[in-house]
């Protein structure tokens, strides 16, 4: 009687696909076999948000897309923050934006090529000023897909933009104090670790390790959280942001 009340109202806890990503990584291929096959349309409906068309099974884009999937399964790491598939999404796009980025320039190349000579240098010059604005669209549809993923973190945490330009150290010595403290924290992995599975600082390990008050981490706790994400993560241009700055 026990165990048919246990098969008619126990619930089967489902496997989370970051649950799934972990055993892929560790060796189950039948498991990875599955999850591309089940995220394909995922990956093509991720293709054509970028190429602005719909794509079909044998185009260059969707293998671009599958193998750049297949790459964020092997480099997913949880405690770098967010969800796989945000991670998965964000790397799509940017393979994606790089082999559109390299078609662009093999095409301005054979284009300058075939041109007759009188009219090679105002080709190239024309050319030129529509791919420097072409990679200018590219560079900046970039940053916000990082911006997005990164929004998306942060939420995590419970923050937001807002909050880190009201809550942000207005001296750039605290400033710099701040981000010394972030990097400290993502050296470590145990406590980098800690920050992302509880959502919350190690104060008391920042203190003893940072040499500064707990008084003065509890102050710059967001803006402290918000630039150890960008350094623990695959944030590209976000890290140019604070690369000026960082300690050596």
């Amino acid at each position: 009687m026990k165990s048919m009340f246990s098969i008619l109202f126990s619930l089967k806890k489902e496997r989370t696909i970051e649950q799934t990503v972990s055993e892929i990584q560790q060796g189950n291929k039948v498991l990875h076999n599955q999850l591309i096959q089940q995220y394909k349309p995922f990956i093509a409906k991720t293709v054509s948000s970028v190429c602005k068309r719909f794509i079909h099974e044998g185009d260059d884009e969707l293998s671009i897309g599958l193998i750049a999937f297949n790459e964020a399964i092997e480099k997913y790491a949880p405690h770098k923050g967010g969800s796989f598939l945000s991670f998965a999404e964000l790397l799509i796009k940017r393979r994606l934006i790089d082999y559109i980025r390299k078609e662009a320039k093999c095409r301005n190349i054979v284009l300058h090529t075939d041109e007759d000579e009188e009219n090679s240098a105002q080709t190239y010059l024309d050319t030129k000023l529509s791919m420097d604005e072409f990679y200018k669209q590219i560079e900046q549809q970039q940053r916000r897909e990082e911006i997005i993923h990164y929004q998306q973190v942060l939420k995590e945490f419970g923050i937001h933009f807002h909050d880190l330009v009201e809550q942000s150290p207005k001296h750039k010595d605290a400033r710099l104090n701040a981000i010394n403290v972030a990097k400290l924290l993502v050296e470590n992995e145990e406590l980098l670790n800690w920050l992302f599975r509880k959502k919350q600082l190690p104060i008391k390990q920042l203190q003893n390790m940072a040499k500064v008050s707990r008084k003065t981490i509890e102050r710059n706790r967001k803006y402290i959280i918000a630039v150890a994400i960008i350094l623990a993560g695959d944030y590209v241009y976000l890290k140019e942001y604070i690369k000026g700055v960082l300690p050596s």
